[in-house]
């Protein structure tokens, strides 16, 4: 015969198994975007680019790529956005330099910031950001108008991966963003 008090235990084992598996849960919809951001900058996943530590690749390679550059902003920021240059030629594994132009068009100090991804996709896991204006965010004054560097290299790896064989051009886009006071 089943008593009250004998069950007890076994419920309390489950409820505590309950609210550990929604702990873990919850824990996991935090955890979610950092672990994809994560996960796109390791593998490329997406056009996600690499961002290097240190200069250039230590070996050139005699293959040369085109590098297009695309801008855009969202329609809820004021500003001008633009590539000063439509594409570049260069060597893998030779540092590049490159500027972006922004404009604020509105009469107030407004903070934006850049996303980024490289088309074909599959590419991303070779480009190699050193210095961009997208690893911060970006302040303009009303009016104000300033040149902002890129500097990259395609990695020397890419000759080692067949996928990759038959692309000659890889395109940069940038995508602005108006930064929100609670951010």
């Amino acid at each position: 015969m089943n008593s009250y008090a004998e069950t007890r235990p076994n419920n309390t084992k489950t409820l505590l198994v309950i609210m550990l598996i929604l702990a873990v849960m919850i824990g996991l919809v935090f955890a979610a975007v950092p672990l994809y951001q994560l996960f796109c900058q390791v593998t490329g996943y997406g056009g996600t680019t690499q961002r290097a530590e240190s200069g250039a690749a230590p070996v050139v390679l005699n293959r040369e790529m085109k590098v297009s550059f695309n801008a855009d902003v969202n329609r809820e920021l004021p500003w001008s956005f633009r590539p000063v240059q439509r594409s570049v030629t260069v060597k893998v594994g030779e540092e590049a330099l490159v500027f972006y132009k922004a404009v604020n068009n509105s009469s107030e100090t407004i903070t934006g910031t850049a996303t980024f991804n490289v088309t074909p996709y599959k590419a991303g896991a070779y480009f190699s950001k050193i210095e961009c204006f997208c690893f911060t965010e970006q302040t303009l004054k009303p009016g104000e108008e300033v040149d902002m560097p890129v500097t990259f290299f395609i990695d020397p790896e890419i000759a080692e991966d067949e996928r990759l064989d038959e692309v000659k051009e890889i395109t940069l886009s940038y995508t602005f963003f108006r930064m929100n006071e609670e951010q």
